[in-house]
């Protein structure tokens, strides 16, 4: 299975689509992201149905 999102991407959580986060990397179809401007924070996973590309 091929990730529709790649590292670097900058996505959203749908439930939260003003929280932007940058994905981290892709296994098992679960996506591990950062978010954006706090790096020390901790990770935050979503399957993919869950993230959209981010919009400003």
């Amino acid at each position: 299975m091929e990730a529709l999102f790649k590292p670097g991407d900058i996505v959203c959580a749908k439930v939260h689509p003003t929280k932007p986060l940058k994905v981290k990397y892709f296994v098992r179809r679960i996506y591990y992201c950062d978010i954006v401007n706090y790096p020390n924070e901790k990770e935050e996973v979503y399957f993919e149905r869950e993230i959209e590309l981010y919009k400003k």
